[in-house]
């Protein structure tokens, strides 16, 4: 029994009511919805009542399975981007090149658009995404601190895309440790050859991580969001790393390309991936200056790599010194 009371126009007084769970009927667009919605009657003599809380839940309940049927972004998930972006209704608007109360009314419960209802899911779902945009659209937000805030939200996101304790972290942390001024150019191309030699003699992927083929060569996109900040700029070395978790294979790969990889420059490595066949045959006939997000594909990676022991008669991980300089030679 609710203690709260209403009006009932049979009774014509204040009464009592009881509210129930009960299929509903609601047409929106002139197309019918079936929802679970609830009714308030009168405790006294039964009749539906009007209570406005119950109205409004209704409502809302018959808009979410409007949106579910036709895939539009849930209310609640829009109204968390804010909070988990930490930027303003209104900056975010102008962000994405919105008329600046646009967001807002979303927020509130207005429907968006097909278009804009996949925009704001992507963006919800991809950080990846939201950071991208971030970056190419932060001239249209009207404060440096807008973009400072938000930047650091979605930054501190992407990082925990990476596990702590996953295998290409524990790699990364090594490598930062051996290396003398690794920019992250460099360390994209380290990760990368480090997959390659380690399938050609292990017959074993060491990262799950797919790479991408962008313009400058294999790129690990959560591990460039990671260090993007340091641009040209060398990462910051790790002190006192524990290597004892490693394999003696594992650890014979990394020593081999830190001594005979790491020793060029980001430049010369993005020169060498240019000219092998995973990252070209993974590109096609894309511009050479088009972005792309292209997977390439690990056995594309698995098989130039074994085909690459076998060329250069690779007996052990220290041979990797006759590629590099074959390539060198060769830039």
């Amino acid at each position: 029994m609710n203690t709260k009371k209403v009006f009932c126009e049979e009774c014509r007084n204040d009464v009592s009511y009881v509210v129930t769970t009960v299929p509903m009927v609601g047409t929106i667009r002139d197309k019918e919805y079936s929802y679970t919605g609830r009714e308030a009657r009168c405790a006294d003599c039964g009749s539906l009542v009007y209570v406005p809380e119950i109205s409004d839940t209704n409502l809302r309940m018959l808009y979410d399975v409007y949106r579910q049927v036709n895939g539009i972004i849930a209310l609640d998930q829009i109204r968390e981007i804010p909070e988990k972006y930490d930027i303003g209704k209104r900056p975010l608007s102008l962000l994405l090149g919105w008329g600046e109360q646009t967001f807002s009314r979303y927020y509130d419960g207005d429907m968006p658009t097909k278009q804009y209802s996949d925009i704001l899911a992507r963006i919800y779902n991809d950080p990846q995404f939201y950071s991208e945009l971030l970056e190419s659209n932060r001239g249209n937000l009207k404060s440096a601190l807008a973009y400072e805030k938000s930047h650091r939200a979605v930054t501190a996101l992407l990082s925990a895309d990476i596990p702590s304790d996953s295998k290409i972290n524990t790699v990364i942390q090594y490598l930062l440790s051996q290396c003398e001024d690794i920019t992250p150019l460099a360390l994209q191309k380290a990760l990368y050859y480090i997959q390659g030699f380690f399938y050609a003699f292990y017959r074993t992927f060491l990262f799950s991580e797919d790479c991408e083929a962008w313009v400058h060569g294999p790129v690990y996109r959560d591990v460039y969001f990671r260090y993007r900040d340091y641009r040209f700029d060398p990462i910051e070395k790790t002190d006192d790393f524990d290597a004892s978790g490693f394999s003696s294979g594992e650890k014979a790969i990394y020593d081999s390309v830190i001594n005979n990889i790491c020793c060029y420059s980001g430049k010369v490595l993005e020169h060498f991936t240019h000219n092998e066949t995973p990252w070209l045959t993974t590109r096609g006939d894309l511009p050479i200056a088009a972005p792309s997000d292209r997977i390439i594909d690990k056995v594309l990676i698995g098989d130039y790599f074994s085909s690459v022991k076998t060329k250069y008669n690779m007996v052990n991980p220290g041979d990797i010194r006759e590629y590099a300089q074959a390539m060198f030679m060769h830039k």
